[in-house]
């Protein structure tokens, strides 16, 4: 497979070559493949798109940090086919690209399925714990889980090659990307704008879903105006190939019946399975309805609330279930001190440009020790590995900090490094 530039995906076509474009979207850990018993149906009546993340199924490992790019991406890879109108369906982190395209991009999208998904996946302590546990251990503990959050317990015993499948494209995924691809789902809370969703949309769930199970898929249905609920029974996190009968079927009656025409009907006709985009291609016809991009609004004279982004900043580096207790916790008394700390500490220092976040971990690290203050350097323990420190790096400065700051300041520093360290990166069984 040709090399594919870093701004667009690896992808493959199926199905005739003159038919209205479907797209199917992989979740996080996963590669094209978990849409396999999906495609013979589909090819019926549709031309099936199908592309990888950054760094699965051996696709080039650019990671991408938000759903946001890579929804930029697909629409790059798109665009440079000459694909202009479109159906998607996607499961989990395909499914929030989905979302991300109905929201951002709805002049493109005909049809929207979402499985497995939900409007916020989990919290983003949660993902950005699972980028630490990645960082510290290897994709090992995580692929080892797979099957366990993807299948229900009678299917996984009953069908060990998927299984051991399942535990292989997780182990084969670059670490970074899937790194990225955690982050991107911490930081992923479309919930206020649900209503905005102008496209008919299929919410698909398994009934025995763990990860984002039937109060998910709900709480799409109940946001997005135009929505239906299928809950397929005997299932778990990855539907589509534990049911692919049944999730076949509503597929094909979904975008048989609730697939919006666009003002113009004429649909580029698409050439061959391809790697990459081909620069002839590029230059076909330009997209069937523009949308006006979005008006920019002039800069505040006052400049941004730095309130609103020391909070954000602080959430992302503490988490947020630290942040909430700090500002649950204030009263009059300690009230001014917080708003303090988040509009001066973490939206000015925090923010500058000057130093990227791991090393102002490692300023953070050294300057409690030299204090001594171990309740903070316990916290900022677990900020510096959710800033990309590994537990070696963290074990340098603090031999760095033992040379300046003295061996008894870092004796207590390395006990409770040593204590937060384990904790968050153990894998949970």
């Amino acid at each position: 497979m040709s090399e594919t530039p870093p701004n667009t995906l690896q992808y493959r076509f199926d199905g005739p070559e003159d038919a209205p474009v479907l797209i199917l979207g992989p979740s996080l850990g996963t590669t094209w493949h978990m849409w396999d018993r999906q495609v013979p149906e589909l090819t019926r009546q549709w031309r099936v798109f199908r592309f990888d993340l950054p760094g699965h199924g051996g696709a080039p490992a650019h990671p991408a940090g938000s759903v946001a790019e890579l929804a930029a991406r697909l629409l790059a890879t798109l665009d440079a086919l000459g694909v202009q109108r479109f159906g998607y369906a996607g499961c989990a982190l395909g499914g929030a690209i989905g979302i991300e395209l109905a929201l951002r991009h709805p002049g493109r999208l005909a049809s929207l399925a979402v499985v497995a998904a939900s409007p916020r996946f989990g919290t983003a302590d949660e993902f950005r714990q699972r980028g630490v546990i990645v960082r510290t251990n290897g994709l090992d503990p995580i692929a080892r889980n797979a099957p366990d959050r993807w299948f229900t317990g009678g299917f996984a015993a009953a069908q060990p090659a998927i299984t051991e499948w399942a535990v292989q494209m997780v182990r084969t995924t670059d670490p970074g990307c899937y790194i990225a691809a955690c982050e991107a789902l911490a930081v992923f809370d479309v919930r206020p704008e649900l209503g905005r969703v102008g496209v008919p949309t299929l919410v698909l769930v398994g009934s025995d879903d763990r990860i984002t199970g039937p109060a998910e898929a709900r709480t799409l249905v109940a946001g997005i105006p135009d929505a239906r609920l299928a809950v397929v029974p005997g299932a778990s996190h990855l539907v589509p190939v534990e049911q692919p009968a049944a999730v076949t079927d509503l597929l094909v009656h979904h975008f048989s019946t609730a697939w919006q025409q666009p003002y113009d009907t004429g649909q580029t006709a698409l050439p061959g399975v391809v790697a990459v985009p081909a620069p002839a291609v590029a230059a076909q016809a330009g997209p069937v309805a523009e949308i006006a991009p979005a008006a920019v609004p002039a800069p505040s004279a006052a400049g941004p609330d730095r309130y609103d982004t020391g909070l954000k900043i602080r959430r992302e580096v503490l988490g947020d279930a630290h942040v909430d207790g700090a500002l649950a916790g204030a009263d009059d008394f300690s009230g001014d001190f917080q708003e303090f700390l988040t509009r001066y500490s973490w939206g000015e220092i925090w923010d500058r440009p000057g130093l990227d976040r791991r090393t102002r971990s490692c300023i953070a690290l050294t300057a409690l020790v030299a204090g001594g203050h171990l309740e903070e350097l316990a916290l900022h323990t677990r900020a510096a590995l959710r800033n990309g420190l590994t537990p070696d790096e963290i074990k340098e400065v603090l031999l760095q900090a033992a040379v300046y700051c003295g061996v008894p300041a870092a004796n207590g520093a390395f006990r409770v490094a040593q204590r937060v360290i384990r904790e968050e990166t153990t894998p949970a069984e």
